[in-house]
């Protein structure tokens, strides 16, 4: 059991190492390590693992962890994956973050650090218009045929929006109030 908490975690770390985009882009390495290095899940079960990881909230790569190890070797199995699967990215943004906090004052290192600001609130705006898209017309594209608009998702954003600025109230009540709505007008 202890062996494969072991390969459990360095498996995990490694796919956290080079993990660089995130999300669907890191499904294929899992698949490697999981399905058809280590032999530790079937294909099936991998999807299975996958679709779940995708539903529950965090990053998919940590869900998708958590799922594998605790699968393999329970509770101890989960925290080993788990923690494989962060460790390297941490220790890559604390290196990052020591390294741009003692060369901010260079011009180059301050342009850099203005250049990755604007491009992460062009990703967020870009992931936020997409939200925006599915939502309210049902495809991610502009300019689509067949689309229809979803009055009622309309009208929810609208109410949730004036109830979030004008009256401050918390993103989570929100959240509950939209979804017991939604479960009346879907």
């Amino acid at each position: 059991m202890s062996k494969t908490i072991y390969i459990l975690f360095i498996s995990f770390l490694q796919i956290g190492l080079f993990s660089i985009g995130g999300g669907y882009a890191i499904i294929p390495l899992i698949q490697e390590q999981v399905v058809n290095s280590y032999n530790w899940l079937t294909l099936q079960e991998y999807t299975d693992i996958i679709t779940i990881s995708q539903m529950t909230p965090g990053p998919l790569v940590v869900n998708t962890a958590s799922f594998v190890g605790i699968r393999l070797a329970g509770i101890p199995g989960a925290i080993a994956a788990t923690l494989g699967s962060i460790l390297s990215g941490f220790i890559i943004s604390i290196f990052l973050y020591k390294f741009f906090m003692k060369h901010k004052d260079i011009d180059s290192i301050s342009n850099i650090l203005k250049g990755l600001r604007s491009s992460s609130v062009g990703l967020i705006a870009s992931a936020a218009s997409t939200i925006i898209l599915i939502a309210f017309f049902g495809t991610a594209s502009i300019g689509v045929k067949g689309f229809s608009i979803n009055i009622t998702a309309i009208i929810l954003f609208v109410i949730s929006l004036f109830l979030l600025r004008k009256y401050k109230l918390n993103p989570i009540l929100i959240m509950i109030f939209t979804g017991v709505i939604g479960l009346f007008f879907y």
